[in-house]
């Protein structure tokens, strides 16, 4: 086999399966335990404001983003990853339990949230390795996809067991059920893996410290020797500025009662809300996005991407106005924000492993695209409770609104460099 091609299993035996094992402790820490705490009585500040902190190791990925380039294959990380996330969705079942259960359980999201940070880096990095970069955007719809099917099991079918277990069994014990289901999936995802995922290149060869610091010294300075990196980081975090802040407080404000400007939904009913049509209109526009993205160019269609990304965040100002009462009136708007945050996330994941990713350090240099995506995610997400506080649901999402500016001026804006030869992913060879 000749050295530019990898031969491994097609990507449809494993691209699915290891999206939505990335997609799902991501979408648990960040979206469902707002939910969990909302029932267990937390206050919205309080709940945006932890939730978010917890998640920060997703914005750490440049502390071990070189190191999993050095030791190991990738495969080894995956495995190893999703069997400590499973153990781990158990010990945190158990900890609701627990007299100070906020501080245990807070703690147990913070070590998930560092181990599905790593494995992300790893799973990333198969995907940058494997495929070409045709292929890349040929799949980039279907990774968003499967991403997003860990959303639909999260935040759509276990929240609704969650609420109908909260009726009949009490909320503790409902979520005790919910998190270790989450753990036993995250078990079965490294079984399977071990059959089906390619090991994405081969192990590292740094024997002694001194190669290690040279080669973790090697791979940041080759970061920001990139052309135009500092349009690209202002890109990477400028782009989710608006999604940041709405994010935290959309679960809130479904939930919130109407007397205090939300829309009196239950745990069930934000379950069904979520768990059909909503992701599988996400699914659908990333899908969609990938195709035409792959036809159009990503020069071309980003400013369109960051059109259909941001502008459906129009909805929650609608619903927060009217605060209408028909269940499918609400779905239908929710499922027309999912279908362009789909359509519209692509580009920036196109982005970075186009744009950022390729070079001798794809995997590292793709984890300090992601991180820094995060902490644009981030610091909006922390201080969206506070500013949601202080200006009511409906003023604070007329305020997201004037938040998307930044994003439509850096997609505008932002250049592209050429990709030179010998950057891009090596070509696919399938099984």
């Amino acid at each position: 086999m000749q050295n530019s091609k990898l031969k491994t299993a097609h990507p449809a035996f494993w691209v699915p399966t290891l999206y939505t094992a990335e997609g799902l402790p991501f979408v648990v820490v960040n979206v469902v335990s707002v939910l969990m705490y909302r029932s267990l009585g937390k206050s919205d500040a309080e709940i945006a404001f932890f939730t978010s902190l917890v998640a920060i190791p997703w914005a750490l990925k440049p502390l071990w983003g070189p190191l999993l380039e050095m030791f190991k294959t990738k495969k080894h990380f995956v495995l190893a990853t999703q069997f400590l996330g499973g153990v781990s969705f158990g010990l945190l079942a158990l900890s609701l339990h627990f007299p100070s259960f906020f501080t245990w359980t807070l703690i147990l999201f913070g070590i998930i949230a560092i181990n599905s940070a790593i494995h992300d880096t790893a799973a990333d990095g198969v995907y940058i390795t494997v495929l070409s970069e045709q292929t890349q955007a040929k799949y980039i719809g279907w990774q968003g996809a499967f991403y997003n099917v860990g959303k639909v099991l999260s935040q759509g079918a276990f929240v609704y067991i969650a609420g109908r277990l909260e009726q009949s069994i009490g909320v503790v014990s409902a979520w005790t059920i919910v998190m270790a289901s989450f753990g036993v999936i995250l078990l079965a995802m490294s079984v399977y893996h071990w059959r089906f995922l390619p090991t994405g290149g081969k192990p590292g060869e740094v024997k002694t410290i001194r190669e290690t610091v040279a080669t973790f010294w090697d791979v940041v300075v080759t970061f920001f020797q990139k052309r135009y990196i500092g349009w690209a980081i202002v890109f990477l975090v400028l782009y989710r500025f608006a999604e940041g802040q709405a994010i935290k407080i959309v679960p809130l404000f479904m939930r919130a009662g109407r007397d205090a400007g939300g829309l009196g939904l239950s745990t069930e009913d934000v379950g069904v809300l979520y768990g059909i049509f909503p992701p599988l209109a996400f699914i659908v526009g990333s899908v969609l996005s990938g195709y035409f993205t792959a036809n159009r160019g990503l020069r071309k269609a980003l400013l369109v991407l960051c059109a259909f990304f941001n502008i459906p965040f129009a909805v929650y100002v609608l619903l927060a106005v009217f605060q209408p009462t028909n269940f499918f009136a609400i779905s239908v708007l929710v499922v027309f924000e999912y279908f362009g945050y789909g359509f519209g996330f692509v580009g920036l994941m196109l982005f970075m492993m186009q744009q950022i990713a390729p070079g001798k350090y794809k995997m590292a240099h793709y984890a300090f695209a992601t991180s820094l995506m995060q902490l644009g995610y981030l610091i909006p997400s922390m201080i969206s409770g506070v500013i949601s506080d202080y200006l009511g649901y409906k003023h604070f999402f007329i305020w997201v609104m004037i938040a998307t500016v930044p994003s439509f001026l850096v997609t505008w804006l932002v250049p592209f460099r050429e990709v030179e030869s010998g950057e891009t992913g090596p070509a696919l060879e399938t099984a």
